[in-house]
Parts: structure tokens; C-alpha cells; sequence
């Protein structure tokens, strides 16, 4: 009985691997493309510096557990509080803001006081919590 022998793999196509490779990496390139961060980019002072703010540079601000930013006692909209920060910065160049917040605020208004001070020109903030103590 003679038995045949096989020479070599039929049937395998090293053509068709490659081209699976090449669409996998012009895949990868192309979503690596729609991969944004959004978010701040905000200047820190150094580590060991020191800035002095002068009681007058300070403009104050707070927010209630409603959203509702208040500027001197009185309630304020986004283009109020954008023009008093675009007219105090254009009297003081060290201008500090600073955003007293309930903790029961929402935090898309806290980001959206950020970018209206940033689009004016602010780059000094100071955040605080409000307590529930004394």
C-alpha cells in the first residue's frame, strides 16, 4: 500500500493576515483622532512662591444650593457676572476672584464661573465650601 505525502499548507493566504493588520492599524489611527480632552488648563503658581492679593484686587462671589450666583447680596445672571469681572479686571490687572459655594450646588455652575473668569482674563480664584458650623 503506498501512502501520499502532503507538501507544504494548502489553503493558507498570508496575503489576506496582512490586510486584516493594515485596516486594524488605520482603524486605531483614525479613533485615536476623536479621543478630546476637554478640561482646563489653568496656571499654577510655583511651589514655593508667594503671592501677595490685596484686600481691594478681591471680587466676591457666592453661590446657593439653587444655582443662583450672588454678587453682593443680589442675585446675578451669566452676563452680569461677566461684566462685572470684565470691567473690575480692566481696573485691576490682579484681580482675584473668589467663589464661596454650598456644597448642595450644582458643579456645572462652579465650571461655568471658571470659564467666564478664564474668557475675561481672570487666572486667580479662590474656592471655598460653605460650613454648616458657626
Amino acid at each position: 500500500m503506498k501512502l501520499t505525502r502532503r507538501s507544504g499548507r494548502a489553503g493558507f493566504d498570508s496575503g489576506a493576515s496582512s490586510d486584516i493588520a493594515f485596516l486594524l492599524i488605520i482603524y486605531f489611527i483614525v479613533i485615536a483622532g476623536f479621543n478630546i480632552n476637554k478640561g482646563f488648563l489653568m496656571n499654577l503658581p510655583e511651589k514655593n512662591s508667594t503671592r501677595f492679593v490685596l484686600k481691594d484686587d478681591l471680587l466676591r462671589f457666592e453661590l446657593d444650593s439653587g444655582g443662583t450666583l450672588l454678587y453682593e447680596g443680589q442675585a446675578a445672571d451669566t452676563a452680569a457676572v461677566e461684566e462685572i469681572i470684565r470691567a473690575a479686571a480692566a481696573a485691576r490687572p490682579n484681580l482675584a476672584l473668589v467663589l464661596s459655594a454650598d456644597p448642595e450646588a450644582p458643579w456645572q455652575r462652579v465650571v461655568s464661573f471658571v470659564e467666564t473668569a478664564q474668557k475675561n482674563g481672570v487666572d486667580s480664584f479662590s474656592f471655598t465650601m460653605k460650613g454648616n458650623g458657626p
